[in-house]
């Protein structure tokens, strides 16, 4: 079969050998999942750099080097002169097929539109997120901006599409029809391909459509799906998403160097990778039965993924990140935040400087103990931030009238509630450098607790090497060999972290824990107020826990209810977080430096001569 030839999809039960890459901004990665007996597992990764910028702008040359290195660890062939070799062929060369997913290039960039600002708005950014764009701004009629000031802002921004929603079905047609006619006088020009229409995704009231048709249709590339909300009760995503994928193959992927090429390697549609990471997500919240919450740290962005029941949401915190970004992590959490969690005295001019340094250096990796320290404290204030954001958009939909009991008249927020139950909250994963890369593994679990604040009984995890993107476009073609990969070679599980929510004083009692062993060894660990602990449980292991906190504190079943459950272990193990929710530190920097220090002393996050060192430098100061 010729690679012209290869648009159909191989059937599962045809798919010995995969091969997938993920474009990423600076670094391809090339993943080799071969099926062994009955399960799919990962064999070799290779990476490369990106070439979608000058002077290579030709993305299929990242992707060949890629390849390449995973050619040489196996000693099979992969890839002819026209690409990839499909399907695998009887001397062991090529492979049944090929994926691929991409953010080179900026990753997809779109404006939304809608009437209310926190409402058809809301629920149009939340179709953009899912689909795996970064937002560039919202325009609505209500969003305090004036005529002239909205269609400068459409024409300087120049997104990757616009998807306009506004009004239910059978509603007022003008307010849509007003923004529509604001879209048209901005003539936005799209951000790639100078000849083409811009893409224009319209999901709002079906009455308007005509007049829609009328005011975009000689001017952009318009393409018209199911309104976003049929019914104030109602939130219909998927059409819209659907059409974001569709629109980001044809316009977007078209246009950005070499991607042509790419994209008659494989015969399925190249995805953004955070909607594919969101996928992967959503396949392993279904294949688990539980609620999931992920979060990606990068360089320049920290994206959050949550899956609770049939409710999907992605953010993107766009000024929030490790190097490029890690100023605004400053800015937006204030020095006083990440102070709190370094264990030290440091000046404050000192620690601005440090972090600046990381902003002009964007590659460097700590080269101290003292500034790994200071990286993973602002590491969790941008994960806390991320995570704050996130919940901000993870809501029900607001403008829908609902029954209110007398409790619910006393709390503020009204409709529009978060659905984020942190106490249903099955897993907890993280990925990106600074958690995937921490030195010891109980670092990256305490940056989690410390900055999700889990409640009850929740899986830690890590992504080992980062692979979502390349699974989550695989589950749509074989869901079972994704979450095997992810499973087995993708996922590192830290532990169990067991977290009772509620409010005490320090010493108090809070929580027992009866553990037993798969060995049939019982402990028993009773950890008072403001304490932590961990107890040993290796990977793969199941042990059998009985939680019996105080009445003042609940692990899932209510105050002072016992939970039995079945807990796996992981590379940390067990970790009681007996520090209340929500997790307030002592005021006095030096009753929070002992504190801190004692924790980690609990749980042995740093080397024990660093904790000695920094005890010397606590007595210093005081």
């Amino acid at each position: 079969m010729t690679h012209s030839e290869q648009a159909k999809v191989p059937r599962p039960e045809e798919i010995r050998s995969i091969l997938a890459t993920d474009c990423g901004s600076t670094t391809t990665k090339a993943i080799l999942i071969e099926k062994r007996g009955d399960e799919y597992r990962l064999i070799v990764r290779g990476e490369a750099p990106t070439t979608v910028e000058a002077p290579f702008e030709d993305v299929t040359m990242g992707a060949r080097n890629a390849i390449r290195e995973v050619e040489e660890l196996t000693g099979r062939v992969l890839l002819d002169d026209k690409g990839v070799i499909t399907p695998q062929r009887e001397d062991g060369s090529g492979v049944d097929l090929f994926l691929s997913t991409s953010s080179a290039g900026g990753g997809l960039q779109m404006m939304v539109a809608g009437v209310v600002k926190t409402m058809t708005a809301e629920s149009a950014q939340r179709a953009a997120l899912g689909a795996g764009a970064i937002v560039m701004d919202v325009i609505a009629v209500d969003d305090g901006r004036r005529p002239h000031e909205k269609i400068q802002r459409i024409r300087n921004l120049r997104p990757d599409m616009i998807l306009l929603s506004g009004g239910i079905d059978g509603g007022t047609i003008t307010h849509v029809v007003e923004i529509g006619e604001l879209i048209a006088a901005a003539e936005p020009k799209p951000r790639l391909g100078i000849g083409f229409r811009l893409p224009i995704i319209y999901a709002g009231n079906r009455e308007a459509r005509k007049h829609i048709q009328g005011i975009l249709g000689e001017k952009t590339d318009l393409r018209i799906v199911d309104n976003i909300r049929p019914v104030l009760e109602q939130e219909v995503l998927g059409p819209a998403r659907e059409e974001i994928h569709e629109l980001f193959m044809e316009h977007v992927m078209a246009q950005a160097p070499g991607y042509n090429k790419l994209m008659s390697w494989t015969p399925v549609p190249i995805m953004p990778t955070p909607g594919a990471v969101g996928l992967m997500m959503q396949q392993t919240a279904k294949a688990f039965d539980i609620s999931v919450i992920g979060v990606d740290i990068g360089g320049a962005t920290t994206d959050v993924f949550s899956v609770f029941g049939e409710y999907f949401n992605r953010t993107v915190s766009a000024n929030l990140g490790m190097s490029y970004s890690i100023c605004n992590v400053l800015l937006e959490a204030g020095l006083e935040n990440i102070m709190r969690w370094i264990p030290f005295e440091i000046g404050e001019a000192d620690l601005r400087n440090r972090i600046r340094n990381k902003m002009i250096r964007p590659t460097t990796i700590p080269q101290t103990l003292e500034e790994l320290v200071i990286e993973q404290a602002l590491a969790r204030e941008a994960l806390r931030l991320a995570f704050e954001h996130h919940k901000s958009l993870a809501v029900g939909l607001r403008g829908v009238q609902r029954e209110r009991t007398i409790a619910d008249t006393f709390e503020q927020t009204g409709s529009g509630e978060t659905y984020i139950n942190m106490m249903e909250l099955g897993m907890l994963v993280g990925s990106g450098g600074v958690l995937s890369h921490a030195p010891r593994r109980v670092q990256a679990a305490m940056m989690l607790i410390d900055a999700f604040q889990p409640e009850g009984v929740t899986m830690l995890a890590v992504d080992s090497i980062f692979m979502m993107p390349q699974l989550g476009v695989l589950s749509k073609v074989h869901p079972q060999a994704s979450i095997q990969v992810f499973d087995r070679d993708c996922l590192i599980r830290l532990g169990t972290c067991i977290a009772p929510a509620g409010q005490g004083k320090e010493g108090d009692r809070c929580v027992t824990v009866e553990v037993e062993l798969p060995d049939g060894q019982r402990l028993t660990e009773e950890v008072p107020y403001g304490c932590m602990r961990r107890l040993p449980l290796g990977e793969g292991e199941v042990a059998q826990v009985e939680i019996h906190p105080t009445r003042r504190f609940d692990c899932g079943r209510g105050p002072g209810h016992v939970v039995k459950r079945e807990v796996q272990g992981g590379v940390v193990g067990i970790i009681i977080d007996a520090r209340g929710r929500p997790l307030t530190l002592p005021e006095s920097p030096a009753e929070r430096s002992a504190k801190l220090l004692e924790w980690i002393q609990a749980l042995d996050v740093y080397p024990e001569a660093l904790v000695e060192k920094f005890k010397r430098m606590q007595q210093r100061g005081a």
